[in-house]
Order: structure tokens, then C-alpha cells, then sequence
């Protein structure tokens, strides 16, 4: 371990390998420290969560702390119609949640509705998108660049 000078501060360096925490910006272990690990394990094993028929129709949006109190909500977004179902699975997923993390972590669930609706008006603007973009692209001299630009914009439209 060595210290080095800098213009302001005395920072402290450790040779050889080091937590991946400690290589983070600080603004991202501001991030992380608020709804990281937690917030991105609950979206990973949501199926396991929720159920494999609940997690079709249901997201996790994010989680909600009171400022006086310790309560945790998790928002998850539901689509329209399955609110109910949700509804009353609600203690089984904070059961789930918090026996798999091992403390208290959520106190409450609040549902979101997503309308399927904006999907649909989503893939009408997406084709007026890419009208735009094939008469941009035609407009370019390079060969190899609109080539290459007109298969990218395939492979996008595919998905």
C-alpha cells in the first residue's frame, strides 16, 4: 500500500487485485447502495417470485421507502385485467421476497396498470421511424456505409 498526492486529496492505493466496489465511481455506489443488488434480484427471480403465470403479465418497477419509517412497497406493473389475480397473491410474494433475502426487505405491494394499447401505437410509429430512416440512409454516397446502415435497420425492424 502506497499514498500519492493529488491536487486535493490524499487518496490511498492498493497494489494487486481489489473488490470490484472499491474500482466503482462514486456516484454508482450511491446507486447501488439504494435499490441495487436488492432491486435487480427481485427482477431477476420474479418468476420464482411471482409465479410462472403471474410473472407474464407482471413486472417489478421499483421500490418505494418511506422517509419516517423502515416500510419498503415493491410498484410492479401489471397489464390490464390481471390486476385481480395479482391482488390476492400479494402476501405470498412479500412471504417469498423477504424469506429469500432473509430479513424484512418489503412491507407492502402497490400495482401499476400497463395498458397493451400503446404497444400497438409503439409498432405505428416504429414503421413511420424506419420510412424516415430508409429515405436518410438513401441519401448517403458511401457504398459500404448505407449497406451496412440498411441491414442494421433490418435487423432492428426484425426484432
Amino acid at each position: 500500500m502506497h499514498y500519492k498526492q493529488n491536487n486535493k486529496e490524499t487518496r490511498r492505493y492498493v497494489q494487486g487485485l481489489r473488490p470490484f466496489v472499491n474500482t466503482l465511481p462514486r456516484q454508482i455506489k450511491g446507486v447501488l447502495k439504494k435499490k441495487g443488488y436488492n432491486y435487480s434480484e427481485i427482477i431477476n427471480k420474479w418468476n420464482i417470485f411471482a409465479g410462472s403465470e403471474a410473472s407474464k403479465y407482471s413486472i417489478p418497477k421499483s421500490i418505494k421507502t418511506t422517509i419516517n419509517s423502515s416500510k419498503k412497497t415493491l410498484v410492479v406493473a401489471v397489464e390490464r385485467g390481471n390486476e385481480i389475480v395479482l391482488e390476492y397473491s400479494k402476501e405470498d410474494i412479500i412471504k417469498r421476497v423477504n424469506s429469500y433475502f432473509g430479513y424484512e426487505l418489503i412491507n407492502d405491494i402497490k400495482l401499476l396498470n400497463i395498458n397493451l394499447n400503446n404497444k400497438k401505437k409503439n409498432v405505428k410509429n416504429s414503421i413511420k421511424f424506419s420510412k424516415k430512416l430508409n429515405e436518410k440512409i438513401d441519401m448517403i454516397k458511401n457504398k459500404e456505409i448505407k449497406k451496412s446502415l440498411s441491414n442494421l435497420l433490418k435487423a432492428i425492424n426484425n426484432d
